[in-house]
């Protein structure tokens, strides 16, 4: 019996939402302390499938009660988690392409450069920072260009260190970042800077940096560094990083750019 064209459709939607549905839950758990909670979970329900086929009924009597029970655990220890998660989807990634947020990283980067304050800026991308944040003080505040030029003023506890931003979220300041070990780098390079260099040939992270000698704003990818932008070069980096697809030429300006080439080839000819 052959499956109808609309009962085929269903289930690839079904899989669908199904996939969407269990990939926004590893964002939301991401770099959280949800995850060793979920992987305890997972461990009991295997061991409570591997009770009940041996049919040990008093341990999967128990361990069916303790599931249920941390599944409410989960949700009620977790809320804060959650609720971030939540507010997630809906400011940052593929809902508002994190325009908000870098918009009030960039503002804060100006304001320090012009009171030359030095400041150092992680962004995570796809490689968690957990590491990294767990060296600093928690903070779990919004990213506003008012709290950020407030950590990075002068002779505070959490001057010298580099703030983490997750989505929307100051994840953690006073952060310790590994300082690049590349000898062609220039010996002219502060520590933030190395520390800059370093944290992203380690990971996939966007660091930004304010010179505290000269106010000057760079940004470092992929172990690289681009020194002395201007308010609009540093807007450009960070809209070609994270807003890619606004840049990406479309499939009729390949076809055009494919025929033209073609044609001119043909005159030559």
């Amino acid at each position: 019996m052959f499956y109808s064209f609309i009962e085929i459709a269903k289930f690839l939607v079904e899989i669908a939402i199904l996939w969407f549905v269990f990939y926004m839950l590893l964002l939301f758990i991401k770099g959280t302390r949800a995850v060793q909670v979920l992987k305890g979970i997972v461990i009991i329900l295997i061991i409570f499938l591997v009770t009940k086929e041996l049919k040990f009924e008093t341990i999967n009597w128990i361990l069916a009660k303790l599931l249920t029970i941390s599944v409410i655990a989960f949700v009620i220890i977790f809320q804060p988690e959650l609720r971030r998660g939540l507010a997630r989807i809906g400011q940052f990634g593929i809902f508002s392409g994190q325009e908000a947020t870098l918009d009030e990283i960039a503002k804060a980067a100006f304001i320090l450069s012009k009171k030359k304050v030095g400041a150092l800026i992680a962004i995570e991308r796809e490689i968690g920072l957990k590491p990294y944040i767990e060296s600093g003080i928690l903070l779990e505040s919004r990213v506003t260009s008012e709290l950020l030029t407030t950590i990075f003023a002068p002779n505070t506890a959490l001057h010298d260190g580099g703030v983490v931003v997750q989505g929307s979220i100051v994840a953690a300041a006073g952060c310790l970042f590994p300082l690049t070990q590349n000898p062609h780098v220039s010996g002219s390079l502060g520590t933030r800077h190395r520390a800059a260099i370093g944290l992203t040939e380690e990971t996939d992270a966007v660091c930004i940096v304010v010179s505290e000698e000269t106010g000057d704003i760079s940004i470092a990818t992929n172990g690289k560094l681009n020194r002395h932008l201007n308010e609009k070069d540093l807007e450009k980096a960070l809209s070609n990083i994270f807003r890619p697809r606004k840049n990406k030429k479309s499939i009729f300006d390949l076809w055009n750019r494919l025929a033209s080439r073609v044609g001119s080839g043909t005159d030559e000819q």
